[in-house]
This record gives structure tokens, C-alpha cells and sequence, in this order.
């Protein structure tokens, strides 16, 4: 076999270029035997030079340098493995078989090349590279041991691969294994010759498979690394409140989510939009076994039926227009945790069948992809929708509509639970106070009379908004009723105490509504001409301040 340089990862990871007599060339340039593009690389970066029976490495003074085993060089005798630094492009050197020695040292480089491969096989993206790889990997197998062919085996059960062996008699089998998990298998063939000393060849097989399965563990505890801290990411930049109340409803709520969420079972979280579904969820992923794992929430709501299958599955490199990369998808990231999927009503027909598999046989496929992943993960969903209304008109899947609704939970509306409105109004008064950076006291008698009297068709989410609006617009210590919005004002619940002074706001806009519709002679459209708003505002104002017999 002549001398070599192998790719190892960037552009042309998994290509092997032979090198001959000729000088090898590695740049920008378009006539380059190796041409390289990406910052820091030069017209001529380097080249290697037959010298002496080997071959030199030349830096042509490019500006980045080139590296042999990290360290910088500008000419440089290179060495069977040596690994080449160029760029974002890693390449090993290969040797002519006739030129290599089997001492200790030689079987040091052979481990260290193997292990550099394993590695890389671990993290190919795409069918591609990994094939490109599996044939790099089988080049240096049979430099190590006299076999004739091999394989390597991944992603699939120790017993699936067992049953890939054509000729168990003349085959050295061993299964790789990562974190506790088998990963893989190793074969290798070995001629007639060679059968009298099989199980020699299985021990020295079992040694690579155990680089291998180093090399397979380092790159999932770096890939679950990578995961971690992007759901890091994406939970520190969203604000988590508890479940708060202290109404009976609550507490009945709570209770079920303590009892349901040490099982495996689904669960299906049923109420008006607002309410806090989401923080149900959490609930159930904080009190059950899988909290050390991620929480992944989607909304299925909030994207296009081709871009939530790419964001829930995941896509391969080329799948469609725009998929420049391979992506793991939000079943993926969950991996032994737990997967909410908000506004489940919303998910287009063709995506409920493929979410169907996926709670049946646990296992998915990227978008684009042809491999099947298996997939352990808890499934939360929720819905403001009937779901089972939808099943009979047929908007919604009944098979999937059971497997969901496997135990249901019901967030009650804060219209309600009456009791807890001023109690969670008080709990989103200190948060917002103190991310605004205001001492407020508290919430005056006829604000409190304002929040309890509106019915909160937006619920938690809309008392929330509305608190967080009176304390960046509020100007004392306490909150006023002028603080908080306009649809709050309006249902007329200002109440003062006796023997207040000032007019109330509701007040204000009953008398300016009545002097306009005197003025306008009963006229609605001029009235709402003259207090400058549209007339189905003044239609709203007239029914909520019960003006209708004045008028």
C-alpha cells in the first residue's frame, strides 16, 4: 500500500489521496491537489514532498501556519499518523506498508489512529461520511490484524447484529458498547490460514472494540453536553413561575399532578388558553423521576406544518430547500426527559400519524433520514380545544386522541377560582417590582375592587400583563385603578370608599360620554366623533358603564 493522506474532518472528510512522486499541494488555488477554502487559508498553504524515501511537510509561509500534532510547523519529516492541521481540515498521514515497523511504538500510533477515527465515525452527521469513515476504519483493521474483510455495525440491538455474520465459523465478532448501551458490532473475516488462531484475532478485536467504544462514549457525553446547554439557554431566558392560588381548585389540582407524576403514563392538559398549562407540565417533569433529564416544550401552534415536523423530528443535511445542516429535532433533545407538546389541537393531520408512532413504537426518523431512533421519552400535551368534539368531526385522530388522553388534567379558568386573583395579582406585583426596580406597596382598595369585579377572559396570562402595565405606569406607592388597563376599567367595578374626594375614572368617562350625546343630539355616530373613539368602542363603553337607560 503507498503512503497517504487521509481526511479526517472539515470538507473532505473521509477522502484518501495517495501520494506518489509528485509534489502533493494543498491551497486555494483551483489547480491545488487538495484544494481548501474557509478563513486563514493561503493561495499555496503547504505541500508534501517526496524526500529521502518519505515525505516533508512544506509550509509556504502562509499566514495561519500549518500544524503537525499541534504544534506549528514550517518543515517538517512526517511520521506514520501524524495528524495535519489546516484549517478547520484535519488529515493523517498513512505510510507505505513496507515502511512500517511493528514495535510498540508503531502499535501506540495504530491505537491513537484508531481511536481519531472511532471518534470521527461517532460524530458523521450523514450516511456519507460515516460510509467514507467505515472504509478508513477497515484500511487500518487489517494493518493490525491478518483478516481478509469486516465490518462495522451501529445503531441496532446486539442480537440484530449477531444475525448480520454470514459465516459465524470463519467470523471474529464483538460488540462495542457505550454507556452501558450496545452501540455497534466489529467483525472482521479471516482466510483458512488464519482460523487456527481465531481466538488470538477475537482477543485483539475485543481490544478495538474497546477503543472504539471510548471513542463512541466521549462523543455522546460531548453531543449530550451540547443538548444541556442549549435547553440551558432556552430556560434561563424564560422566566418560570410556580403554580400559585390557594383556592380549593388549585389545591385538587396539585394533588392530581403529585399522584401523576412519579408514572410513565401520558397526560393530557385540558383548559382556556392562559391559564398555566405549561407550568402544569414543568410540575410533572419537577416531581417525577426524569427531572436530572430535559424538559423540551413546542408549540405546535406556532409554526407551519413543515417547519414544526423539522423542529419536532429533526432533518437531515439536503432534506429541503434551506436545510444546510443535519438538525436534531425537540424528540431527540428530550431524550429521557419530557416532551410538551402546547396547542396539540393544532397538529396537522399528517404529523398526528407520525406522533402516533412515536407514542406506539417509540422509535422516529429525522426528516430526510433513513435511520430509525429509538426514543425514550415521557409525552405532555395540551389543548385548549374539545379534543373529543374534534374527533367527532374528524379534525382530530381518535387513535392518537387515546393514546394522549391516557390521564387528563384540567387548569381551571381564574374566573373560577375568584379567591386567587388578588392573591396571584400580589405574587406578579413583587416580581415585576422588583425587575423594574420600584418599591410598591401594594394594590389600593379600588384596584383591588377593579381586579375582582373583571371576569379575566385572558386569565392568568392577562393578570399578569396587566400587573406588570400598572407597575411600569403607576407613579405611587400604591396601585391605582388609573394604573391598570382600559377592559379592566370598563367593567365599572370602581368602588370608593366613603367620603373619598377624588372622581373615580369610571366616573369621568360616564359624564363624558353623556355631555358628548347630548351635544351630538343622540346621535351615536357623531357622539363617538366627538370622544375621539371608534363607535364600536362607544358601544362597549355604553353597555359596560350601564348607560343604556340614561341614554
Amino acid at each position: 500500500m503507498d503512503a497517504e493522506l487521509i481526511v479526517v474532518s472539515g470538507a473532505h472528510a473521509g477522502t484518501r489521496f495517495p501520494l506518489g512522486k509528485a509534489e502533493f499541494t494543498i491551497g486555494r488555488a483551483a489547480n491545488s491537489s487538495l484544494p481548501l477554502d474557509g478563513a486563514g487559508i493561503a493561495l499555496e498553504h503547504c505541500a508534501v514532498c517526496p524526500a529521502g524515501g518519505g515525505y516533508r511537510l512544506v509550509d509556504r509561509h502562509s499566514g495561519a501556519g500549518t500544524y503537525v500534532n499541534g504544534l506549528r510547523v514550517t518543515d517538517h519529516a512526517l511520521a506514520a499518523d501524524d495528524e495535519i492541521s489546516i484549517g478547520e481540515t484535519t488529515l493523517i498521514f498513512r505510510e507505505a506498508q513496507a515502511e512500517r515497523e511493528s514495535d510498540a511504538r508503531h502499535t501506540l500510533l495504530q491505537a491513537c489512529g484508531l481511536l481519531f477515527l472511532f471518534r470521527a465515525l461517532a460524530s458523521a452527521r450523514d450516511e456519507q461520511r460515516r460510509h467514507a469513515f467505515d472504509g478508513q476504519l477497515l484500511a487500518l483493521l487489517q494493518g493490525v490484524l491478518p483478516c481478509s474483510g469486516g465490518a462495522i455495525l451501529l445503531g441496532h440491538d446486539e442480537a440484530a447484529l449477531r444475525a448480520a455474520i454470514a459465516d459465524p465459523a470463519s467470523t471474529a465478532a464483538v460488540p462495542i458498547w457505550a454507556h452501558g448501551k450496545p452501540a455497534g458490532l466489529l467483525l472482521a473475516s479471516f482466510p483458512p490460514e488464519e482460523l487456527v488462531n481465531l481466538a488470538q484475532h477475537q482477543d485483539t478485536l475485543g481490544a478495538i472494540a474497546t477503543i472504539a467504544a471510548a471513542a463512541f462514549e466521549t462523543e455522546r457525553d460531548v453531543e449530550h453536553l451540547r443538548t444541556e446547554n442549549s435547553l440551558l439557554r432556552e430556560r434561563l431566558s424564560v422566566t418560570e413561575p410556580g403554580i400559585a392560588g390557594e383556592s380549593i381548585a388549585i389545591h385538587k389540582l396539585l394533588a392530581l399532578v403529585a399522584r401523576v407524576a412519579p408514572q410513565d403514563a401520558s397526560v393530557l392538559i385540558l383548559g382556556e388558553s392562559g391559564v398555566g398549562k405549561e407550568l402544569v407540565a414543568r410540575a410533572l417533569h419537577r416531581l417525577s423521576p426524569r427531572v436530572q433529564r430535559p424538559f423540551v416544550a413546542i408549540n405546535c401552534a406556532a409554526l407551519t406544518e413543515t417547519l414544526l415536523e423539522s423542529e419536532l423530528f429533526g432533518h437531515e443535511k439536503g432534506a429541503f430547500t434551506g436545510a444546510v445542516a443535519q438538525k436534531k429535532g425537540k424528540l431527540e433533545m428530550a431524550e429521557g426527559g419530557t416532551i410538551f407538546l402546547d396547542e396539540i389541537g393544532e397538529l396537522a393531520p399528517p404529523l398526528q400519524a407520525k406522533l402516533l408512532r412515536v407514542l406506539q413504537q417509540r422509535e422516529f426518523e429525522r426528516v430526510g433520514g433513513t435511520h430509525t431512533w429509538k426514543l425514550d421519552v415521557r409525552l405532555v400535551a395540551a389543548t385548549n380545544r374539545d379534543l373529543a368534539a374534534e374527533v367527532q368531526r374528524g379534525g382530530f385522530r381518535e387513535d392518537l386522541y387515546h393514546r394522549l388522553n391516557v390521564v387528563a388534567l384540567r387548569v381551571p379558568a381564574l374566573r373560577e377560582r375568584p379567591g386567587d386573583i388578588l392573591h396571584l395579582a400580589r405574587y406578579f406585583l413583587d416580581r415585576a417590582a422588583s425587575r423594574c426596580g420600584r418599591a410598591i406597596r401594594g394594590f389600593s382598595p379600588e384596584a383591588e375592587a377593579c381586579l375582582m369585579a373583571y371576569t379575566w377572559p385572558g386569565n392568568v396570562r392577562e393578570l399578569e400583563n396587566a400587573v406588570e402595565r400598572a407597575v411600569v405606569l403607576g407613579e405611587s406607592e400604591w396601585i391605582q385603578p388609573e394604573d391598570l388597563p382600559d377592559t379592566v376599567l370598563d367593567s365599572g367595578a370602581v368602588v370608593r370608599p366613603p367620603g373619598a374626594l377624588q372622581t373615580s375614572v369610571v366616573d369621568t368617562k360616564r359624564q363624558s360620554i353623556l355631555t358628548a350625546w347630548r351635544q351630538a343630539g343622540g346621535d351615536h355616530e357623531r357622539t363617538a366623533e366627538l370622544l375621539h373613539i371608534h363607535p364600536n368602542s362607544l358601544r362597549r363603553l355604553i353597555r359596560t358603564l350601564k348607560l343604556r337607560d340614561a341614554l
